[in-house]
């Protein structure tokens, strides 16, 4: 059986279960494990370093006029003739969606069955892997999958209960400028994680904060996880949050709880990234009770501290 994924976390969890065998071609923005794979699905902003008001621009002008920031290579697909091809339905910036996939497909002269992955809570993105796994007639994998990261979770929960460790007043951003508040799985993450993003839209869309909103909100902790940028790329763009009106008042700022982490923990959904994630979050919220592994701990900083060891460095 081959199979395409138009979808980097539908290409992680397919590897993550140890069904590659199956997979003929991802997106140029999957993960390193398919570097070696036809890269189908490319996108005008591939290649580039944009900004965040220049991509928010591209993206704003594009859907305006009924574009798509995505192409699909034909030739490549039809050469493929893929029997299952895994999409999403969630956001178009992030990735192509399913009526654009339909497009493409539509020319083949093979049609193959579309899967589309588009979860909006995080038990949603659970059953992701399982609908994964069901195609290719592998369910058993998948649940056995998922039965280690549940066991991860339950772990942090238990030893939040054991600590009777409270509930943290939390924000992620998704986007610095403008500021993005967090939907869909991520709020869950942070519940898991032990904190409440009040500012947040569960199982729904993310939506633009006024910066006025999150002042009177006050975070105790600040979580900037940009969607598509790595803590190095997220560092280039701090400079425009840290010169708002009243940042130096935000509690998050006077604790030094601000933290920049890497997108795929968090929107990039498949299980085992947002699992990482909580993990990620659990650190960050209650520093005092979790300390993260060699892994966790390469995934996100205190923005304070990053500061002050580059500050140190250069002298």
């Amino acid at each position: 059986m081959k199979v395409v994924s138009f979808l980097p976390a539908a290409t992680k969890m397919i590897y993550d279960m140890g069904l590659q065998e199956h997979l003929y071609g991802v997106t140029f923005e999957c993960p390193k494990e398919a570097t070696d794979l036809p890269k189908i699905v490319r996108c005008i902003l591939e290649g580039k370093n944009y900004t965040s008001v220049e991509i928010d621009r591209i993206f704003s002008a594009s859907k305006a006029q009924g574009k798509s920031l995505y192409w699909v290579d034909d030739e490549l697909l039809e050469s493929i003739s893929p029997d299952i091809v895994f999409t999403q339905d969630i956001c178009e910036v992030c990735n192509i969606d399913t009526v654009c996939t339909e497009t493409a497909v539509m020319k083949l002269s093979k049609q193959p069955k579309l899967v589309p992955l588009s979860p909006n809570n995080l038990q949603d993105v659970f059953d992701c892997a399982i609908t994964i796994a069901k195609a290719l007639g592998k369910e058993e994998v998948a649940l056995k999958y998922l039965a280690g990261l549940q066991k991860t979770t339950d772990n942090i929960l238990d030893k939040l209960r054991a600590n009777r460790a409270p509930l943290k007043r939390v924000m992620l951003m998704e986007w610095i400028e403008p500021i993005y508040n967090c939907g869909h799985w991520i709020p869950f993450q942070i519940a898991a994680a032990g904190g409440v993003d009040m500012l947040s839209n569960p199982a729904g869309d993310s939506i633009v904060n006024q910066w006025e909103k999150i002042l009177k909100y006050n975070p105790q902790v600040l979580v900037v996880a940009p969607c598509g940028f790595d803590v190095t790329r997220s560092m280039e763009e701090m400079e425009i949050l840290i010169q708002k009106p009243g940042w130096k008042d935000l509690e998050a700022v006077k604790n030094n709880q601000v933290y920049v982490a890497d997108f795929d923990m968090f929107t990039q959904p498949s299980v085992g990234t947002l699992v990482e994630g909580i993990e990620a979050l659990a650190c960050m919220f209650h520093p005092e009770i979790f300390t993260p592994d060699e892994r966790i701990s390469k995934k996100f900083v205190n923005y304070s501290e990053y500061i002050n060891q580059k500050v140190f460095a250069n002298k």
